[in-house]
C-alpha cells in the first residue's frame, strides 16, 4: 500500500519543484536577452565602423551607382539592385520546381523511393556554396547557359529588354541559376514537412467528394499548407540574398545597372567578400555599410515573412505554419 507524504515533505518538494523552474525560467530568459544582446551588438559595430562613409555620402550611397576606389566614391546603387535582382530570379524558379519536389514526396512518389529522394533532397542542402560556385564557374555558365542565351533567349526573345544583347554566360541570370539550385532543397525539405502536416482527412474528405488526386491537391492540400509554403519561400529569399561565394565566381562583378540578365552585374555580399581585404579608410567604411544594409535588409525579409504567414493563416482559418 502507498504511503501518502506528510504535508513537510510535500512542502520541501513543491519547493524544490519551484526552485528548478525558477533556474530553468532565468536560463531561458538569459538565452533569449543573449541573442537580442547579439544583434543589438552587431548592429552597433556595423554602424560605427561604418560611420565614415555614412556621415560622407548620405543618403546618396543608396541613389548613386558609382563604386570608384580610386576617387573614394561609392554608392550601393547597382549591387543592391543585382542583391534583389539575382535573388528574385532565384526564388522565381526554385518554388515551383521545390514545391513540385515536396509534392512528389508526399503524395505521389512510391514508399520505397520516398526516403532515399527525401535524403538526397537534404544532401543537397548540405552541399558547401563553394563547391556550386566551382560548378556554376566551369560548367554552367560556358557549357549550358551559354548556348541558351545565345541560341534561345536571345534568338527569340531578344526583343525583350531581359534577354537583350549577347551573353557569355556570367551574368545575372547565370547568378539567379545558382541560387535557385542552392535554395531548391530549403523550400522542398520546409514544404515537404508542411504538407505532411496536413490532416489526412482533409485529403480523405475531398477523395470522397469524386475528386481527383490533382483536384485534390490543387483544391484543397495547397491552400492548406500555403502559409507553411510562403514562409519556407521567405526563408529561401534569406538564403538568396546573403549568398555570398557561389554568386561572386559567375556573376561577373561589374558595378553597372543592366536591364539584361544576360551582362554582368554584382551583390552586396560579393562586393564585401572581394574587395574587404585590400579596402581601407572611406573604402572599407563604405564596404562594411553594405554589410549594414545587408543585415537590415535580412532583417526585413524575416519580419516580414512572419507577417506574411500570420496575415495569410489567419485568412485561411489555421493552416499550416
Amino acid at each position: 500500500m502507498a504511503t501518502v507524504p506528510r504535508p513537510l515533505e510535500r512542502d520541501i518538494s513543491r519547493k524544490g519543484l519551484s526552485f528548478g523552474d525558477a533556474i530553468f525560467g532565468g536560463l531561458m530568459a538569459l538565452g533569449s536577452l543573449a541573442i537580442v544582446a547579439i544583434l543589438i551588438g552587431m548592429v552597433y559595430i556595423l554602424a560605427n565602423q561604418s560611420w565614415d562613409a555614412i556621415n560622407r555620402f548620405g543618403f546618396q550611397f543608396f541613389t548613386s551607382q558609382t563604386w570608384n576606389p580610386v576617387a573614394n566614391q561609392f554608392g550601393a546603387l547597382s549591387v543592391i539592385y543585382g542583391t534583389v535582382i539575382s535573388s528574385l530570379i532565384g526564388v522565381i524558379l526554385a518554388v515551383p520546381v521545390a514545391v513540385g519536389v515536396a509534392l512528389f514526396l508526399t503524395e505521389v512518389s512510391p514508399k520505397v523511393i520516398r526516403l532515399p529522394a527525401s535524403f538526397l533532397v537534404e544532401m543537397l542542402a548540405a552541399v558547401p556554396s563553394v563547391v556550386f560556385g566551382l560548378w556554376g564557374l566551369f560548367v554552367l555558365a560556358p557549357h549550358v547557359l551559354r548556348p541558351v542565351e545565345t541560341n534561345f533567349l536571345g534568338k527569340y526573345f531578344g526583343w525583350i529588354p531581359l534577354f537583350s544583347g549577347s551573353g557569355n554566360g556570367y551574368g545575372m541570370l547565370s547568378a539567379g541559376v545558382i541560387l535557385a539550385i542552392m535554395i531548391i532543397p530549403i523550400i522542398a525539405a520546409i514544404s515537404r514537412d508542411v504538407l505532411r502536416a496536413v490532416p489526412q482527412n482533409q485529403r480523405e474528405a475531398a477523395l470522397a467528394l469524386g475528386a481527383t488526386k490533382f483536384e485534390m491537391i490543387w483544391s484543397v492540400l495547397l491552400p492548406y499548407a500555403r502559409p507553411g509554403i510562403t514562409g519556407a519561400t521567405i526563408l529561401g529569399l534569406g538564403r538568396a540574398v546573403g549568398e555570398t561565394m557561389a554568386v561572386t565566381m559567375v556573376i561577373g562583378n561589374a558595378y553597372h545597372i543592366n536591364t539584361s540578365l544576360f551582362k554582368s552585374g554584382n551583390t552586396m555580399a560579393s562586393a564585401i567578400a572581394n574587395n574587404l581585404g585590400e579596402a581601407d579608410n572611406v573604402y572599407r567604411s563604405a564596404l562594411i555599410e553594405l554589410g549594414l544594409i545587408l543585415l537590415g535588409v535580412t532583417l526585413l525579409i524575416n519580419i516580414a515573412a512572419r507577417l506574411l504567414v500570420w496575415r495569410i493563416s489567419r485568412h485561411a482559418g489555421g493552416g499550416v505554419l
